[in-house]
């Protein structure tokens, strides 16, 4: 079973006259995980899909939903999963991906059977994004072990943390969508801090690893007129493409990024010094 939710994109002088509950509506994006379910919310924002998938007694197929009007989900797609519960695995037209905890799958354009399964211990959670795509590339399985690993931020200012870039063109090719992983060291809670904001593609978030009983407010807006969503684990936000994406946690936690839009230049992106923020 496939449930499938609309979003509009929004102008940023609108989204300064949101309330609490406006913004969660629009930006949050809190059941993406339902037993024998996949979920998908189809942005306007460079038409990023992001989605979950919690298989417990059954399989589940990835269907293409009414707003694709498509005959197969990835005819004009590509997509990126990451497995952040425990292990089990994905087919793809008839081949056979294991995936362990934190790991990812690149699936190329025009693949027909998408076919999402738990394994045999725990219950396992499959994580996605999906962008429009113009060419077809190689389906793949990245290990945080064939990542391209960043370590940025000091404990100083409570942000170090361990960035995995898995389905980034420096480790494989993709049209348009990039995935990553952010850890942060325990100890430190703030991400993406300084703040940037990057006009040449959108940005999601979902967050996840992060201790029953706490929470991370997550900042989006202008770096003039910021506004902040206060989300759970295993939780995802839309950052448009004008917006800050910065977070702080009441404890350490792992967040997925993934984006789409204008261009592959992971650096490309409008910093904004911390001390100039509204």
């Amino acid at each position: 079973m496939t449930k499938s939710e609309f979003r509009y994109a929004h102008h940023p002088e609108d989204v300064k006259k949101y309330t609490t509950e406006d913004l969660r509506r629009e930006f949050l994006m809190n059941d993406l995980f339902n037993e024998d379910q996949i979920n998908v919310v189809y942005s306007m924002y460079d038409r990023m899909i992001v989605g979950g998938a919690m298989p417990v007694k059954s399989a589940l197929k990835l269907e293409p939903t009414d707003d694709l009007k498509a005959e197969n989900f990835l005819d004009r797609r590509e997509l990126g999963i990451i497995n952040v519960g425990a292990a089990g695995k994905v087919t793809v037209d008839g081949e056979v991906f294991e995936l362990g905890n934190k790991e990812a799958l690149y699936i190329g354009k025009g693949a027909k059977d998408v076919v999402f399964e738990s394994g045999n211990e725990g219950q396992t959670l499959f994580y996605f994004n999906s962008a429009p795509a113009h060419h077809s590339y190689p389906t793949k399985k990245i290990t945080k072990n064939e990542a391209e690993i960043v370590e940025l931020g000091e404990t100083k200012y409570a942000n170090r943390r361990t960035i995995n870039k898995l389905i980034v063109n420096s480790v494989l090719e993709t049209c348009q969508l990039q995935m990553g992983m952010t850890e942060l060291h325990e100890g430190s809670v703030w991400n993406t801090m300084p703040s940037h904001t990057h006009t040449r593609r959108m940005e999601a978030y979902f967050y996840f690893d992060l201790e029953e009983g706490q929470a991370v407010s997550h900042f989006l807006g202008q770096p003039n007129g910021t506004r902040h969503i206060f989300m759970k684990n295993n939780e995802a936000v839309l950052s448009p493409e004008w917006s800050i994406h910065s977070g702080v946690g009441t404890s350490n936690y792992t967040f997925i990024w993934g984006m789409a839009g204008e261009n592959m230049d992971y650096g490309d992106m409008d910093a904004v010094k911390t001390n100039e923020l509204k």
